[in-house]
């Protein structure tokens, strides 16, 4: 059976809905997911951990509430994969590291939770870069295995760009959303800071980590955050407000065409390739009287400095006892950037954490203006190699500042391989966001 006409081919919101008509079932879809796994795993390695037979006992049951005629969440049936680390109580979460291998926790985090109450099959364990941050695990590129996938949600953005799964976890605290989604040509959506519960997950830094979800779709996108933004008083920076109308907005009209604003960042000169230089400027003359450009404000070259100041200090913090006990074992980059941190003042910590809400301010005077940003996701094409995985620097002012973004799959570089478009929000508009997402999707498909 071609792609084409697999139940592997479905986007979750399509496997999800003839599920619950009975044209397929949950373990027609993962048997399907399972053979496509089969057929790409060692050329791709998206999987750290991968239980076949449980995987269909899972869709088995699913299958069986159904019949039953019991009440059906959004995702009932859909396969998932999960970046490994999120906390699975059935299955290994080893956070990419030696040190933590066999680590087997007793409960599920919140996410994970949250995914089996909507009716998700939990596929499997996703490869991530060692403890989340630079040092890459052993996944390729889909599009080209001599590439990087990007990290560190690597094998998460592999596996959905594969059509592996339809939907996978992932977090980020630079970069590690944003970028593997435009490597890979595909959805990666990271809402506000707070929205979705980090509970049972690798913390690396309070103040910036923040999870996420990757798709093929828009819709997906919206239907899986949907599912997983809730106030859960086990994270301390999620709040009881009415979570966002993600699907219902997305769906709607916006009452107006959206206005844009391109902004480069103060890393374009330097950092953004040559596709990038010569693709983004081609989209805004696209979009005509529909975008305008802009620069931003002279604190943001200084947010740089202040992420890898706060980064470096929780990753201290954090990783302090497997620095100590198993220094040895952790790659140079990441012990560099461990030893790096403890050498930071508590006041130089405190002065960059204030300045966020001071960047959100100048932020909201472009967001008054314009509905969303545009700027790269990336450098550009994922670079050669699997001994890196590429440069963060696109996503650090929207991470550092919380705001939604979300990387989308419109443009092509001189390799044939994807760039992601990044749109960025206002803090707490992630529904807004999506919407005008839609619309600039739609712009680029029309032409």
């Amino acid at each position: 059976m071609s792609l084409d006409t697999a139940p592997a081919s479905l986007t979750a919101t399509e496997a999800a809905r003839k599920i619950r008509a009975g044209e397929i079932t949950s373990e027609e879809l993962v048997q399907s997911c399972l053979e496509r796994i089969e057929a790409l795993e060692d050329t791709i390695g998206a999987w750290t951990h991968l239980d076949k037979d449980y995987a269909l006992a899972q869709a088995k049951a699913a299958q069986a509430q159904r019949q039953a005629g019991e009440s059906l969440g959004p995702l009932h049936g859909v396969p998932v994969g999960i970046k490994d680390i999120f906390d699975t109580r059935d299955m290994p979460t080893e956070n990419g590291t030696v040190l933590h291998a066999g680590r087997q926790p007793k409960a599920d985090s919140t996410v994970v939770a949250l995914l089996r109450q909507a009716g998700a099959i939990i596929m499997g364990k996703t490869v991530t870069t060692e403890l989340a941050v630079l040092h890459p695990g052993k996944t390729a590129n889909p599009h080209d295995p001599k590439r990087t996938p990007g990290g560190s949600s690597s094998g998460s953005a592999a596996a959905v760009a594969s059509y592996m799964v339809p939907l996978a976890t992932g977090s980020q605290t630079n970069g590690s959303m944003i970028r593997p989604a435009s490597f890979c040509g595909i959805y990666g959506y990271k809402p506000t800071h707070g929205l979705i519960s980090r509970h049972g997950v690798l913390p690396q830094s309070r103040f910036l980590d923040q999870i996420g979800v990757f798709s093929r779709t828009l819709e997906d996108a919206a239907l899986m955050a949907q599912v997983l933004i809730a106030h859960d008083p086990n994270d301390p920076d999620t709040r009881p407000h009415a979570p966002p109308h993600l699907m219902k907005t997305l769906a709607g009209e916006p009452p107006v065409p959206p206005r844009l604003a391109f902004v480069t960042t103060p890393a374009w000169d330097e950092f953004a390739d040559d596709d990038s230089k010569a693709a983004f400027p081609e989209l805004m003359e696209h979009l005509g009287d529909s975008a305008d450009t802009l620069a931003l404000h002279k604190p943001f070259v200084n947010v740089y400095g202040w992420l890898k100041t706060i980064m470096g200090a929780d990753q201290a913090m954090s990783y302090r006892r497997e620095y100590e006990r198993g220094k040895d074992k952790l790659s140079p980059i990441l012990v560099d950037m461990i030893e790096q941190g403890q050498k930071v003042l508590a006041l130089d910590y405190n002065q960059a954490a204030a300045t966020r809400e001071g960047l959100n301010l100048l932020l909201s005077e472009i967001f008054d203006e314009y509905d969303a940003i545009v700027t790269p996701a990336s450098t550009g094409q994922a670079p050669l190699g699997l001994d890196t995985t590429g440069n963060p620097i696109f996503s650090t002012p929207w991470t550092f500042c919380g705001v939604p973004a979300i990387s989308l799959p419109l443009l092509q570089g001189s390799d044939g391989m994807p760039i992601g478009v990044q749109l960025v929000g206002p803090r707490g508009d992630d529904a807004r966001l999506l919407r005008t997402a839609r619309w600039l999707v739609e712009a680029v498909d029309a032409e």
